[in-house]
């Protein structure tokens, strides 16, 4: 059941023109910083050659790339999951679907997998960008690998949280606004700290900073499946209230 929700979620997004629009902003965006980051790099590359272990292409264009797309999915995402229960309550469609043959931790699960197979579309997109400076130099996958986890990673503890977001109205408008909000929040306390601060502890930026230096810490690991499975919880408490 769990797949065909998944299905039913992923053929919704596709035939709304926000996804489209979405993707192609995103495209849009990361190719211009592409682009600028590899002009900057051959604009220096005569210097770099008389340095000692001077930055690759890798760490010059892609990790700074990967960094950009976790800003853009930050904005992005509560956009995309603001109408995935709020809308279902909106359109009295949600009763419906509650009293079907299949739990709320199945809907909840359902709909979050289907928007991260959406959004796996967009680090794809990113990975394929990184993968074409092949043709023209040597890549760190160590630093490429690393960088997509924890894009992947932060990708699915944003969905958690929006999703979360969207079960608690049915106004899918305040379920964006509020998604935005959370996440801004939770990104502005890591430099509300010293190193080793709770603020840094919470902040998804500070634990994806490690990943884009390509370094996988289990902490770091941790710190996202707990995000995830804490708000994809909630949302299925709050579905089970609704219920009853």
């Amino acid at each position: 059941m769990i797949p065909t929700l998944a299905a039913r979620e992923i053929r919704a997004l596709f035939a709304t023109p926000l996804a489209w629009i979405v993707l192609a902003i995103l495209q849009a965006i990361l190719a211009w910083i592409f682009l600028a980051r590899l002009d900057a790099f051959l604009g220096v590359q005569a210097q770099l050659q008389n340095v000692l272990n001077p930055p690759g292409v890798t760490e010059w264009i892609a990790a700074p790339l990967y960094s950009a797309a976790s800003m853009i999915f930050m904005m992005i995402i509560p956009l995309l999951t603001m109408r995935l229960v709020a809308d279902e309550r909106r359109n009295q469609t949600l009763p419906l679907l509650l009293s079907a043959p299949i739990s709320p931790a199945q809907i909840i699960l359902g709909k979050f997998l289907g928007l991260m197979a959406f959004l796996l579309a967009g680090v794809f997109l990113v990975l394929l960008m990184s993968l074409s400076l092949l043709a023209g130099g040597k890549l760190d996958f160590g630093l490429l690998i690393a960088n997509a986890t924890g894009l992947i990673l932060l990708a699915a503890s944003f969905s958690a949280i929006g999703l979360y977001i969207s079960c608690l109205t049915k106004h899918p408008f305040l379920a964006g606004i509020g998604g935005i909000g959370a996440l801004l929040a939770l990104w502005a306390v890591s430099f509300s700290g010293g190193s080793g601060s709770f603020f840094l502890a919470i902040s998804p930026a500070s634990h994806f900073e490690s990943f884009n230096q390509g370094l996988f810490d289990t902490g770091d690991v941790a710190y996202f499946l707990l995000c995830i499975a804490l708000f994809l919880t909630l949302s299925v408490w709050t579905l089970e209230g609704m219920e009853s």
